[in-house]
C-alpha cells in the first residue's frame, strides 16, 4: 500500500473535451491519469500533493476564474519542467526575472485545452516593488501571462496599500 502524505490539496474543473484534457495534462504533470471513467479523470500527484478532477461538462467550462500554479523548489526543477512542456508544445509564455506580487519569480505559462492558464515559477525572493510593465497596466497585469491579459476596470490606484498581503513563502502568486 502506497504511503499518502496529508493534507493534500484538491481541485476539480469542469472541461469540454475530456480525451484532449487528459492528454494535455499527462504531458504537463509527467504521468498518467490515475483514474479514468465515462466523463472523469483525476490525477494524484505527490509533489506537488495534489488530487485535482477533471468532470466533462461543456456547459459549466468557465476559465475565467483567475490561474493556477505550481511553485517549484529550485530553478533547475522549472527549467527541466519548462524543456518538457517547451518540448511537447505546451508552452504560451515565459517570463524569467520577473518581479511580479511582488517577489522575483522564473515562470512560464502553460493554457490547458479550455483556457485554464497554469503558472509553473521558481520564487526567488521578496521584493518592494513590481516591475514598470505592470505598474503601468492595471491591477490584473500581475500573475497572468502577457499575451492574454484581459483589461479589469481595478486601477493601481484604487488599491488599499495597507491591506495585508501574502506572507512570504505561502506560495502565494
Amino acid at each position: 500500500m502506497k504511503e499518502t502524505i496529508f493534507p493534500r490539496m484538491h481541485v476539480s474543473l469542469y472541461v469540454s473535451d475530456l480525451t484532449a484534457t487528459v492528454n494535455f495534462y499527462s504531458t504537463f504533470f509527467g504521468q498518467p491519469a490515475s483514474k479514468v471513467k465515462k466523463g472523469y479523470a483525476k490525477y494524484e500527484l505527490a509533489e506537488p500533493g495534489l488530487i485535482i478532477s477533471f468532470i466533462e461538462n461543456p456547459e459549466r467550462v468557465s476559465s475565467s476564474f483567475g490561474h493556477l500554479g505550481i511553485q517549484v523548489g529550485s530553478k533547475e526543477e522549472m527549467d527541466r519542467k519548462f524543456e518538457v512542456a517547451r518540448a511537447q508544445g505546451i508552452v504560451s509564455s515565459e517570463e524569467i526575472g520577473v518581479s511580479c506580487c511582488f517577489a522575483v519569480q522564473d515562470k512560464f505559462w502553460a493554457d490547458d485545452p479550455d483556457g485554464f492558464q497554469w503558472e509553473v515559477y521558481y520564487f526567488h525572493d521578496d521584493v518592494e516593488f513590481n516591475d514598470p510593465k505592470y505598474a503601468e497596466e492595471d491591477a490584473s497585469a500581475c500573475c497572468m501571462p502577457l499575451e492574454r491579459k484581459e483589461k479589469q476596470k481595478v486601477q493601481l490606484s484604487e488599491i488599499k496599500t495597507d491591506a495585508p498581503s501574502c506572507e512570504p513563502g505561502s506560495g502565494c502568486c
